[in-house]
């Protein structure tokens, strides 16, 4: 995939994300960070929910069954992705983001996937499945001219 000058890049996982431009070519991308985001300190899981998951009882018989634990990390992937879609969706807004691409880890492409407007979803050209989040801008740019 060749990524058009002046395209939009995000790069994200699910505790952080750099939104893009490609101020390079479609052959030798130059990505100029925009913007960073960062997910809150999660503390430990211990520290978060400390209660046992909740019980139901059925209204006939003696038959119980559990809810599930809550995993707040989880939680807060989520809650972060939606809020890197709400930036998105604001740069869309001004017409900032004519044309996107979503560079994700599996799980956060998934999540952004979801939460995304239908107006980035249309300016969405492509989506690449891969963390590079936590990579140099200057390996970010060999790869995505790699591909």
């Amino acid at each position: 995939m060749k990524i058009d000058r002046d395209a939009w890049i995000v790069l994200a996982d699910g505790r952080k994300a750099l939104i893009a431009q490609n101020v390079g070519t479609p052959l030798e991308p130059k990505l100029a960070i925009r913007n960073v985001l960062e997910a809150e300190p999660n503390p430990a899981t211990h520290e978060l929910g400390t209660d046992r998951p909740g019980r139901s009882y059925d209204s006939r018989g003696s038959r119980r069954a559990s809810f599930s634990q809550t995993d707040w990390h989880e939680q807060a992937e989520q809650d972060f992705a939606k809020r890197v879609a709400g930036e998105l969706d604001n740069l869309s807004r001004t017409n900032a983001i004519e044309r996107l691409v979503v560079v994700a880890a599996p799980r956060a492409l998934a999540q952004l996937r979801s939460s995304l407007s239908a107006a980035v979803k249309g300016r969405t050209i492509g989506e690449i499945n891969k963390d590079l989040t936590n990579h140099p801008v200057t390996e970010v740019e060999r790869i995505l001219a790699a591909l």
